[in-house]
């Protein structure tokens, strides 16, 4: 009989305690808690995401019915339903925010040795972009979105080596995406690949000046005089590669620099696209690759609504609902290191499945994962998660 750690246990040990005890203390977490501390706030939550519980109810009855095992998990106090819900609508979601930062640095520690996008590209690349999350406006009256439809937005920067989000941000589902840029610091050297909703020339300038890279899609009505063009080789599917300058009367104020102008065709789908970027050295083609590798942030929201808690809310307050999505995030961060860690060759939607059933096992994680021969999952997951990556 094996007398050791529980598997949901082994996954928390790897959370970094006197870091996650730190944010707590900066936002007095725990100012007037009396018993339920943030960390079992955070284990009941983060339970509830890895064990696909459907509600608050569900996480606490089936949790209840391990009682007896609560304290080996690391629980302190009994879980309580109306605690569980008073403590989400109430106790600073900026705690499991700072905790997901902190994540996000362990993961990209672990995920540096990821593979180059192009050989002419050294510096990190990112992708920025957002999703909207519906909500009932009759629940959620804070976050307005249309006449009868309320909705938050989750905008997020991804680390493309690897899929893993180094900054996040939400706001209600009215808030312009392109204001998001305002919030991000952009690294020196970093790339940066964004969709037409975030061209704002004034924006864009910024980012130049900041010594980093974008590249994004050119709007149809840009108003811009070639300077030159660059030779291109028409077999990789470039088209033109143009220095230009733009001539509107507003968008020459805001970026009086040239640009970089290259229309591509896709070879397997006969789409033409037409980019725009601040870099002058990278090959034509290594931009076009760029853009196609922004498909990974696309992937990541469609990932995590559809195997994370994060489309149905357990609370209606503006802090449940972001406390869930942050600890949503705090879910994938850890498995991913896990992945990593371990150096599991299963996909995350695979590590999800085995552990939802294995958080009460004892075995060792390596063991567990080690005796999995690699099911044929349903061809759904299958392309997702190909396409992402893992």
């Amino acid at each position: 009989m094996n007398y050791g750690k529980y598997i949901f246990t082994q996954i928390m040990d790897g959370l970094p305690r006197r870091d996650f005890d730190s944010c707590v203390e900066k936002y007095k977490g725990e100012r007037y808690a009396k018993s339920f501390s943030c960390r079992d706030q955070f284990l009941t939550m983060i339970f509830g995401q890895l064990a696909y519980r459907e509600s608050l109810r569900d996480v606490t009855t089936c949790l209840h019915s391990h009682r007896s095992k609560l304290y080996h998990l690391g629980f302190q106090s009994p879980i309580i339903l109306s605690t569980l819900s008073y403590t989400n609508e109430n106790r600073d979601w900026r705690i499991y925010r700072d905790l997901a930062t902190i994540l996000i640095k362990k993961a990209r520690r672990l995920y540096i040795d990821e593979p180059e996008i192009a050989k002419d590209i050294a510096g990190a690349c990112y992708a920025i972009d957002s999703s909207s999350i519906e909500l009932c406006l009759s629940l959620f009256p804070w976050a307005p979105y249309v006449t009868t439809k309320a909705a938050v937005k989750l905008h997020l920067v991804l680390d493309m080596r690897g899929s893993i989000p180094t900054f996040f941000d939400m706001t209600s589902g009215k808030v312009n995406d392109v204001n998001f840029l305002d919030m991000v610091l952009f690294e020196s050297g970093a790339f940066y690949v964004m969709d037409r909703g975030y061209v704002d020339f004034g924006r864009l300038y910024k980012i130049h000046k900041a010594g980093a890279f974008f590249v994004t899609r050119a709007k149809h009505n840009t108003r811009f005089e070639r300077r030159y063009s660059n030779p291109v080789d028409k077999t990789t599917g470039v088209i033109c590669d143009q220095i230009i300058f733009l001539t509107g009367v507003q968008t020459a104020q805001k970026y009086p620099d040239t640009l970089r102008r290259i229309k591509y065709r896709d070879a397997e789908t006969g789409h033409v696209y037409v980019f725009l970027t601040n870099n002058l050295d990278i090959s034509a083609y290594s931009v076009a690759l760029l853009y196609k590798h922004r498909w990974q942030i696309e992937l990541f929201f469609k990932w995590i609504k559809q195997h994370l808690k994060i489309k149905a809310f357990w609370g209606h307050s503006e802090n449940a609902v972001k406390t869930q999505i942050c600890i949503a995030l705090c879910s994938y961060l850890i498995v991913a290191i896990l992945k990593k860690r371990l150096n599991l060759k299963q996909n995350l939607y695979e590590i999800l499945q085995i552990l939802s059933i294995s958080l009460f096992d004892k075995s060792e994680l390596a063991e567990l994962f080690s005796n999995d021969s690699s099911q044929d999952p349903s061809e759904e997951s299958k392309n997702t998660l190909s396409l992402f990556g893992f």
